[in-house]
Order: C-alpha cells, then structure tokens, then sequence
C-alpha cells in the first residue's frame, strides 16, 4: 500500500534543522549584548538601538559573501573560517564610512544539510561577531535539494551598524598630495579565488595538500587564511588623524576600491613598488603567466585596507601603526 510521501522524502530533513538550530544556541547567544531583545528563532532578530548616546545616529547597512573560496573550504573540509571571513568583510565594508557594527545576520543554503558543518560556519561567524563588537542576532539555514550538489553550500551576511552623521567617512575631503597609507592583507581575504583555484588546481595540477617553495603552509592553508578585519586597529586613530578617506580592498583590487572614494577632479597616483606582495600572489602570476594590469585588477597584492591623510599626518600615523604591531606603507599619493 502507497504510503504517500512526506518532506523527507524529497531531500529536506527536519529533524537535522532542528539539531543545527539546538547545536548553535549557545554559540549565537555569546554575541548577545544587552540591546539584543530577541533569542534565537523567533521570525526577526530584534535590536534596541540607544538613540541617546547619539546626537543624529545614521545606520549603515552591507550584504556580502564569501565566494569561490567556499570551494576551498570544502575541499579542505575545514568550515570553520568562512563564518569569521564573512563577518571580517562585511564589518570592514561598512567601517570605510565610519561606522561601527551593531548586528548581523547570516543566510546558509545547502544541498544536504550537516549539522556538524552549520556549527562549524557559525562559530567562525561567532568569532568574527565577538572580534568586532556584533551581535549575531539571526540567521536562515535553507535544505535545497537539486539545486545545491551534495554537502556544497553557499553563505550570506548582512551587517547593520552606526555613525554619527557629522562622521560619516565619505571620501569628499580628499584633497591634492593626500598620502595613501596602505594596511597588509593576510593573503587573498575573500577575492579572486575562482582565478586562484584555476591556476592552483587546474594549471598547475596540484591539490590544497600540495606545499611549494615559498608558502609557509600548503596550498589549502594558504588560500584559507582568514579575511583580516582593520576596524580595532583602525578606529582609535580617527579621533587622533585628520583621516579623509578608508578604501577597503576587495574585488577590483587597490586601485579600482580606492578610487571609489575619491572626488572628482582628483586620481590616484599608487606606487606598486612601495611594499612587497606575499610570495603567493608572485606564485600565481608565474603560474599563469597572468599579466600585471590582470593581477592589479583581480587580488589585493598584500595590502588589505588604505588610510588617506593629509601629507603632514603620515608620518605620525605610521608611527602609530607600526607600535600596533601593524607594517603599513605608503603606496601612493593623490594628484
């Protein structure tokens, strides 16, 4: 006799939901601060924003992935980073303006769902909360069978934070002679790695336990390292500089972020011999015999965050950096 078919049956299991939700609780709740009203699972994370510390709060909002390097991760089967990678990102693309974060919220879809790599992704993404102040205040983990193979996934964040109106970062100071002060990245972040998988694994026919001369760690380790998050190191500054402008180097490179923010009738003038790349990004041009305007244009080369100061700030501002335990150069200037 035809039973009928049930969820299940399809490809979705409830009961492994469930599980993940229950294994993440605690981890999730660690990133509660007091103004987080809301527990886990309810249909919306609520956030109560103290409007009195503020004389006219702006909110700043960003959404963002991880990309190709969730490839990475999978093949390594190490899930823990790309939650922290997320958040690093996402803090720091809201940061350029001035604001600091106040919540997050992530997405996760699958093609089968494990709840033992959901708690690995949310505990990077705790970490990267804890890192930067946030709270974690809701999230979707969403079963689909057929349209994601097998155990891939793909990830999602959304970040909400503030900034007093009259210091907000917007790039409309930057003036002729400013100095461009750039901040090491800590190898690719979250950019470039459908190339890089290309010419690791198909032009060079090797696999993320593969070790080559000049890389610390083998393959996988290197392309995994976590995405750098500049706002701890950065923020103390900005009541100490006259800063006119943050560019954080994502896709599009140094010169095609920087540019963003800087005015009409200005342009960039970037001194590529100003600081030396990692060994990794040299290994893949060799690979690929890939052109330099291609390798400018794709990864961040090493630096990771610039800082644009009035000329007489510089100086001072690295000396600040550098007792941060930071290595910053000066890798341009504004004509």
């Amino acid at each position: 006799m035809d039973k009928g078919m049930r969820y299940e049956d399809a490809g979705v299991n409830i009961a492994a939901g469930e599980e993940a939700v229950n294994r993440i609780k605690t981890l999730v709740r660690s990133t509660f601060s007091p103004r987080v009203l809301t527990d886990i699972g309810r249909f919306g994370g609520f956030f109560e924003l103290d409007v009195s510390r503020y004389r006219k709060p702006v909110l700043v909002s960003s959404i963002d992935g991880v990309g190709t390097k969730l490839k990475v991760a999978m093949l390594m089967n190490k899930h823990d980073t790309i939650g922290e990678d997320l958040v690093h990102h996402c803090v720091n693309d809201i940061f350029v303006g001035g604001a600091r974060p106040l919540f997050f919220l992530d997405y996760i879809g699958t093609g089968k769902l494990s709840p033992a790599v959901i708690e690995e992704i949310i505990s990077g993404m705790v970490r990267g909360c804890r890192n930067s102040g946030c709270s974690l205040v809701g999230g979707e983990m969403a079963e689909m069978p057929g349209f994601y193979q097998g155990g891939e996934y793909d990830v999602a964040g959304c970040i909400v934070g503030v900034v007093e109106k009259d210091r907000i970062i917007t790039g409309d100071l930057i003036r002729k002679k400013d100095v461009l002060v750039g901040l090491e990245s800590s190898g690719l972040h979250t950019n470039g790695y459908s190339l890089a998988r290309k010419l690791f694994f198909e032009k060079a026919g090797l696999n993320v336990s593969s070790r080559m001369d000049g890389l610390a760690g083998t393959v996988g380790e290197e392309l995994l390292k976590v995405h750098r998050c500049y706002l701890n190191v950065v923020s103390p500054l900005l009541d100490q500089y006259p800063v006119a402008g943050l560019s954080h180097i994502t896709g599009g490179g140094i010169a095609g972020n920087t540019r963003r923010i800087v005015p009409d009738g200005c342009r960039l003038k970037i001194d590529w011999t100003a600081w030396d790349p990692p060994a990794i990004f040299q290994i893949m041009q060799e690979l690929g015999r890939v052109p330099v305007e291609d390798m400018r244009r794709t990864f961040n080369l090493g630096i990771g965050f610039v800082l644009v100061v009035p000329p007489d700030a510089a100086d001072p501002l690295i000396r600040d950096l550098r007792q941060a335990g930071e290595n910053p150069a000066v890798i341009g200037e504004i004509e």
